[in-house]
């Protein structure tokens, strides 16, 4: 999975910190080109830019009922991948709106393909630097639930600070969900597991911790691959003061 950025760019537009995301290329597949000719200019939005390509204009605000033509409950996944869990929970509850982050367009292509088989009106997908969105560009308290499903582990311990879950990234994540709120992780990796659950309980903004898995969320094909490893998933859910 993808997950988003921690840091904007310089006046030049080139990044001047560490970021928690690779930006990967690949080509689209005849599949997932046909459903984004076909979905992409009503279902990918188009932001305005600053700087590096992932970046969002820290002047632009998402209007939810513009977007979606209605005022409803509104979760956000950062880091939708191939868009399994978006599409499935979209599908089994379409009074909500979903908004899923991704930076990886084959994976935002395949997440159109969910959408035209399930027939879904309510989900909108961005490829940008998730951190700027819920920094910026989503109103505060605007959020029902932020998903955080298997961010990069960075596992190389010289690497732990492209982390994306972080004290500062909790301050973000408080401030775009509403008071009750809810904030889901999951990790197949025990020792990012630990920094989680250690984010969640120095916040002052959060209650909650370890949990059980989220029945919420449909094995992927990417957790199906860390299970297949021999790796424990862990779950940890944490509700907005």
């Amino acid at each position: 999975m993808s997950d988003p950025a921690t840091e904007r760019g310089d006046s030049a537009g080139f990044r001047t910190t560490p970021v928690s995301f690779t930006r990967r290329g690949g080509r689209l597949s005849e599949r997932q080109q046909r459903a984004w000719d076909a979905l992409a200019e009503e279902m990918v939005l188009d932001w305005p830019g600053a700087g590096p390509s992932t970046s969002v204009d820290p002047a632009f605000v998402f209007d939810q009922a513009a977007t979606f033509g209605r005022e409803t409950r509104l979760v956000v996944e950062v880091g939708s991948g191939r868009g399994e869990v978006i599409a499935h929970a979209a599908a089994q509850d379409r009074a909500t709106d979903f908004l899923g982050l991704e930076v990886y367009k084959p994976g935002v292509a395949h997440t159109l393909i969910g959408i035209r088989n399930h027939e879904l009106t309510n989900v909108r997908l961005a490829i940008v630097n998730a951190a700027e969105v819920l920094a910026t560009t989503l109103p505060e308290g605007s959020v029902d639930e932020l998903w955080v499903h298997f961010p990069d582990p960075w596992h190389k311990k010289r690497h732990h600070k492209r982390r994306l879950v972080t004290p500062e990234f909790a301050g973000l994540a408080a401030r775009v969900l509403r008071p009750g709120g809810v904030w889901r992780l999951a990790t197949d990796w025990a020792e990012y597991a630990e920094q989680m659950a250690e984010v969640v309980a120095a916040s002052p903004d959060f209650d909650g911790g370890p949990s059980e898995r989220w029945e919420g969320r449909v094995l992927t094909r990417f957790e199906a691959k860390g299970i297949a490893a021999g790796r424990a998933i862990h779950d940890l859910t944490a509700t907005r003061r």
